[in-house]
């Protein structure tokens, strides 16, 4: 069968697939459109359109490389009977040590003394170390304890001594050590909060006007879920007044962050371009692990990450329209 690529996966990833007896393809001259046209499934790394499954009447799978589904239209997958899947975990650590490099360089200014040691000299770098803090003894809020926030968690207590702080919807599925807080506590509370929860009509927006009023005058926002979790307009606003300390951001509204976007011109932010959970080891564990949940999916196998289970009837009809036998799942 065809698998597409929407981007590059990493070469471990594709031997998997090329293994299994599948072609792989990136998108050519005709663009994404063209190469889903054809497609058996999709190993997504950017937005898929809406009407996927129009646009791609042969895919079984949607496959996400990473956590986050909100690239993939699953609604519209699920009424078709396309599964979805995704790779929940392979990054955590590659994000989580990305949030600890953000705080260590709100306080300790390694890149702005190392830039001014090169152009104003050894005293005036020196001199910004009156600006630096330590992590110890701060808090740090996480709002959304899943894969990463518990890894996040776990190095900020155990290895820098810091007061953590949890949130997720369901406080009983808190793992243990984390203290569950609500949001109104850790917004009040933290000297840095950490966004690690994915996008969802609950989350979109979830960091208000209100809320970012709340914080500490010397806090800061770490995103690494998605832009719309903060109000862009509220943050900015707030940056701009100086009401909070500032704003590491690695996730925005519109990607690529636009030339003249306003951000751009702020010094209490930090910007990096979607690249918390792309370290090389990160890359290989997405990749392979995408890769694996394509092979099980066009088998005819469930997948083990399964985002859209209630599609599983749905998909087996699509399977026998398309002339595909039923695959060991249904057999056994």
């Amino acid at each position: 069968m065809l698998v597409a690529l929407t981007d590059p996966i990493d070469p471990a990833g594709e031997a998997i697939l090329r293994a299994a007896g599948h072609d792989v393809e990136l998108p050519a001259a005709g663009g994404l459109d063209a190469l889903l046209a054809r497609a058996d499934a999709v190993v997504v790394r950017r937005k898929l359109p809406d009407d996927l499954s129009t646009r791609a009447p042969r895919l079984l799978a949607a496959v996400r490389q990473g956590v986050g589904v909100d690239m993939i239209p699953v609604e519209d997958c699920t009424a078709q009977g396309v599964l979805v899947a995704n790779v929940p975990g392979a990054n955590a650590d590659s994000v989580a040590e990305f949030v600890i490099a953000q705080m260590l360089a709100v306080a300790r200014h390694a890149e702005a003394m190392h830039a001014e040691l090169l152009s104003l000299g050894w005293d005036k770098a020196r001199s910004r170390s009156a600006q630096a803090f330590e992590l110890r003894g701060r808090t740090l809020g996480i709002i959304g304890v899943g894969a990463i926030g518990t890894r996040l968690a776990e190095i900020a207590s155990a290895g820098f001594r810091m007061r953590v702080l949890g949130y997720r919807r369901n406080a009983h599925a808190m793992p243990p050590g984390i203290p569950h807080a609500d949001l109104d506590t850790i917004f009040a509370e933290s000297d840095f909060i950490a966004l690690a929860c994915p996008l969802t009509p609950e989350t979109k927006g979830l960091v208000s006007a209100a809320r970012i009023a709340r914080m500490k005058p010397s806090a800061w926002l770490l995103n690494l879920a998605r832009g719309p979790v903060i109000d862009e307009g509220a943050l900015l606003a707030a940056l701009r007044e100086g009401r909070i300390g500032g704003a590491a951001l690695d996730v925005y509204d519109v990607q690529p962050l636009a030339p003249d976007h306003p951000l751009r011109a702020l010094p209490n932010v930090i910007l990096t371009p979607h690249a918390a959970g792309l370290s090389t080891e990160a890359v290989e564990r997405m990749s392979t692990g995408a890769a694996e949940e394509v092979v099980r999916i066009l088998a005819g196998q469930r997948p083990r990450s399964f985002i859209n289970p209630e599609a599983w009837a749905a998909s087996r009809a699509r399977r026998a329209a398309l002339g595909h036998s039923a695959g060991e799942a249904d057999a056994a």
